[in-house]
């Protein structure tokens, strides 16, 4: 698309029924009641003057620019406050009106530094444009008086400059990091002529300050106050593709802004479903690693790990890739290969994957990441509600009275959601906690949660359970709803379950140490305080007792009747932009797409008639399962797209036996990551911004990805599987992703109303897309489970087999960071590292005094399967006895320590309870400086010099 500017309408648009007629210029117009002058204004294409209003804030009536006349009424009254009423005679344009707009805007520029044909927002800058539309062409105030014009710039954010100098205190920076991130970082300091913006107290700079980068306030400004350095670097942008956000489940939609082939800026597309024009620092800001020199963009191949890579052709890349795979399926035997899909990928590329594992390799030895994160969630919810996935869209939590977050934390894992939840919070809905750690949510500006439950790790169930104990025995849930929408006698044979003296808030304290009074007060709340929400992530599915927990929050939502209407439900925050999308897929050893199992035989036919293959009817093998038999001797080769299991999967050390036991490691990716240090053949993958396609996000939101820019690896994803496939022998002649999401619309119920020309048109479709929700479904379950009956199921606390002793006393719990992403991979090559540059173990102030730790010491972190290094911060956000890190680091390979202890049901690791003990250190360990003489050896690049 060529370049234009997003609509803005000046003020946010009304949601109310009653309409409103009106005269606008001699134009009639119907608007919603409570709509305001200047939006019905822009409605019918009619520009009013306008510098401190815009569409995706609250009205606010400072700059004076956007008077109006209206017929009966004094003065010239504000268009951006004013309300429309019924039988209005508006007047935009008259001399008046031009005589006060001009000396308005002449009071601006008089304190404007003249720069224009210089400045980086020439032709992109609102206040220029204003001055046009206000006929401004002299101004008679002279420059000698006091004035801002020698204000120093603040460029310490590494994206964006703040210059004061240029700032016309408009306050829509500070109201955007207000209403729309809800972070407070910024206000307008002093009075009058000296009031100016500030980043946080009078010391602090933009990266000093609360300021969390998500570019709110870029967006805002609209001049060239705040401007992204690269505008200032590139200039500005000639052209826009809409697209998608490649980091979190959030699934933002973005405009890639282009000059030419380079990319200038990315801006959070306005009518984008998921994040309504708002972003956070990564989606915004962090895409300059798509260009990075670490980038691989030619095929390699090794015969052994310990040899230097070997730059070669696709050609060879792909014949010797499927050279190796024929010999060793010929040796070993149909099932010693295997593939891992990738949750970064489209979903077009995931089937593809495991299509070629099933139709080319013969077997169902594929998996996916969710392994590792939320097939809990699939198990857990398919059998409660009979689907694997979420019950609401996002915007369902505008309606919710009660908010319920377990183990997860919104404002760093998935932060544009966290700030339409906050505000919802400010908005009145209460909050309940249960976390280990206390998340920013707990206590923030303008919130805190009704109550936090800082449990035990590994105590969920017992929470959950204790909690459902409270709802039953003081006559709470909702036998109306559990009577007409699910079994009965579960439910009955549940609630004497938990309604055991044993699981009463008082008997699990000691276990859980969450004090009594507060769980019951909790349960008590969500239970009665109206529409209830729950929000969960890893906190609840990594754990041994994973799928137990997503079944108890499922059995705590259905007895109380919050599922199947806005405002309530249970959502899955999903880590990955297309964890969800890659579970639809088929990724999972037992499931075609949709979550058929591969045992079906009329499922099974439906495949093998359109693919013209048999296909093998056994599940496959899981990633752990794979690993445990290529160190017994028998899974000899894996082709892995766009993951990076040595850093992401537990027990670094099985993980590197695992890969180093192959004999063929087929590894498809952007750069040579961690995994890459085993592999023999290196296949160079395209970013987010290179190809087209489609992701899933949390809320089972299908969106298009868009390609931006050419693949600067020669070929995308999809393309570079079905070279794969068809070296194998496989026929595959696709010709662009929409032809593949036709197949999978073709061969998938939950899809068969999707395609891309629905998508371009639509926006967006959020599954099931079929005959019976031919628009969607954002909420599911409205009217029955898709199960028929909703299943309660009963869930006994089963302690974790990771022990605490006197060796290992305290217990290792996991996360992420606002700033960075997973492993770390695309983030730590983009100037995020400013904010996170190394993973830091949290450890309470107690347990640092009782080990003679200080901030910022280097401690030892030991558990039964490994040890390592890092620095310490000490804080009380961790309660005593638990210590916490993040993972994004391949320095520090926190899983090194993690166990290989997994979920009951689904093998999801169990990252959140593993037992530590934390010592003082002098330096890395000795597993980490092997660890760095592999990695240097491993990425070694024999170039071949050209023929004279």
């Amino acid at each position: 698309m060529t370049y234009s500017k997003q609509a803005d309408f000046g003020t946010p648009a009304s949601a109310a029924e009653e309409r409103v007629s009106l005269t606008i210029d001699g134009q009639n117009i119907t608007v919603p009641a409570g709509s305001t002058v200047m939006r019905a204004a822009a409605e019918i294409g009619t520009s009013i003057p306008k510098l401190c209003a815009t569409d995706n804030m609250k009205e606010f009536g400072s700059c004076r620019l956007c008077l109006v006349e209206i017929d009966g009424a004094r003065g010239t009254p504000a268009s951006c406050t004013t309300p429309v009423a019924e039988g209005m005679v508006v007047h935009t344009q008259t001399p008046r009106l031009q005589k006060l707009r001009k000396g308005v805007m002449e009071l601006y520029i008089s304190d404007h530094p003249l720069d224009c044909l210089t400045c980086s927002a020439n032709g992109d800058c609102e206040l220029q444009e204003q001055a046009g539309a206000v006929g401004l062409r002299e101004v008679r105030y002279g420059y000698e008086g006091d004035n801002h014009l020698g204000l120093s710039k603040d460029g310490s954010n590494p994206y964006f400059d703040f210059d004061p100098s240029k700032c016309i205190v408009c306050s829509r920076c500070v109201r955007a990091c207000d209403e729309v991130q809800g972070t407070f970082a910024l206000t307008i300091e002093g009075r009058g002529f000296g009031s100016k913006v500030s980043a946080g107290t009078t010391l602090d700079d933009f990266i000093s300050s609360e300021c969390v980068s998500c570019g709110a306030c870029v967006q805002a400004c609209p001049t060239a106050t705040l401007q992204e350095k690269a505008v200032v670097e590139i200039g500005t942008p000639d052209r826009a593709v809409v697209t998608t956000c490649a980091y979190c489940g959030v699934g933002c939609t973005f405009r890639a802004e282009m000059r030419g082939e380079q990319l200038v800026r990315m801006v959070p597309w306005k009518d984008g479903k998921a994040n309504h024009g708002h972003s956070c620092v990564k989606g915004r800001f962090a895409w300059g690693y798509a260009q990075h020199q670490d980038r691989i963009l030619k095929p390699m191949i090794r015969k052994a790990i310990s040899d230097p890579w070997r730059e070669v052709e696709w050609d060879e890349a792909l014949t010797y890739a499927a050279s190796e795979l024929k010999r060793i399926q010929g040796q070993y035997g149909p099932r010693s290969t295997g593939g891992i899909t990738s949750s970064r990928c489209t979903n077009e590329e995931t089937f593809l994957v495991q299509k070629l594992v099933r139709a080319g390799f013969g077997n169902n030895n594929v998996d996916t990441c969710a392994r590792v994160c939320h097939s809990p969630t699939g198990y857990g919810l398919k059998t409660t509600f009979g689907t694997s996935a979420g019950t609401q869209d996002f915007d369902s939590v505008e309606d919710a009275d009660v908010i319920l977050i377990i183990g997860a934390n919104p404002t760093d894992g998935h932060p544009v959601f966290a700030s339409q939840m906050k505000r919802r919070l400010r908005q009145g809905a209460k909050l309940i906690v249960v976390d280990p750690r206390r998340i920013d949510l707990v206590r923030s500006p303008h919130i805190e949660a009704a109550h936090h439950l800082p449990l035990r790790p590994g105590t969920n169930v017992a929470v959950l359970s204790a909690m459902a104990h409270v709802i039953v025995t003081e006559g709470l849930a909702d036998e109306t709803f559990i009577r007409e929408r699910c079994d009965w006698d579960e439910y009955r044979d549940w609630a004497a379950f938990v309604s055991n003296p044993k699981r009463s808030p008082e008997a699990t304290e000691m276990l859980t140490r969450v004090p009594a009074a507060d769980l019951r007060e909790a349960a008590r709340l969500y239970a009665t305080g109206g529409n209830g929400a729950i929000y969960y992530g890893l906190g609840v599915t990594e754990h041994s007792q994973g799928s137990s927990t997503v079944m108890a929050i499922a059995n705590l939502a259905m007895c109380t009747g919050n599922i199947g209407r806005r405002g309530v439900g249970v959502n899955p925050l999903r880590g990955q932009n297309n964890v969800q999308g890659a579970c639809d897929m088929g990724s999972f050893p037992h499931e075609l797409s949709g979550y058929r199992h591969i045992s079906d035989t009329a499922t099974r036919r439906l495949f093998e008639d359109d693919w013209g293959v048999a296909l093998d009817s056994e599940p496959g093998l899981r990633i752990p399962n794979m690993l445990d038999a290529a160190v017994d001797g028998v899974f000899k080769a894996i082709y892995i797209q766009g993951e990076d299991i040595l850093q992401s999967d537990p027990n670094t050390k099985h993980v590197a036996a695992g890969l180093e036991a192959m004999e063929c490691v087929i590894v498809h990716d952007l750069f040579l990551n961690e995994t890459a240090n085993y592999a023999h053949i290196f296949l160079p993958g395209s970013t987010f911004l290179e190809k087209n396609g489609t992701f899933t996000n949390a809320e089972r939101r299908i969106q298009l990805v868009r390609k931006v820019m050419a693949p600067m690896n020669g070929m995308e994803d999809w393309e570079v599987t079905q070279a794969l496939a068809n070296a194998l022998g496989l026929d595959w002649h696709y010709h662009h992703p929409a032809e593949i999401m036709d197949e999978i619309a073709r061969l998938t119920p939950t899809f068969a109303g999707v395609s891309f020309d629905r998508l371009d048109k639509e926006g967006s479709l959020q599954w099931p897309v079929n005959a019976a929700a031919p628009d969607g479904s954002p909420i599911m379950h409205i009217d029955g489970f898709v199960r028929g009956k909703g299943k309660f199921v009963v869930t006994d606390y089963v302690p974790t087999d990771e022990k605490t002793g006197p060796r290992f006393p305290l217990l290792l719990t996991t996360g992420r960071i606002l700033s960075h992403y997973n492993v770390g991979a695309q983030t730590r090559r983009t100037a995020n590292t400013a904010w996170h540059p190394e993973d830091r173990l949290e450890i309470h102030p107690v347990d640092a005094e009782d080990r003679g730790l200080k901030d910022g010491d280097w401690v030892r972190l030991a558990s039964r399967s490994g040890e390592t290094t890092l620095r310490a911060l000490i804080t009380d956000r961790v309660a005593p006895g638990v210590v916490y890190t993040t993972f994004h680091h391949p320095e520090t390979q926190a899983n090194v320590v993690t166990t290989e202890y997994s979920d009951w049901a689904t093998n999801c690791p169990e990252y959140k309870v593993t037992a530590v003990q934390v010592a003082s250190s002098n330096g890395p360990t000795d597993w980490q400086e092997d660890y760095e003489e592999l990695t240097e050896r491993s990425r070694r690049i024999a170039h071949v010099e050209a023929a004279e």
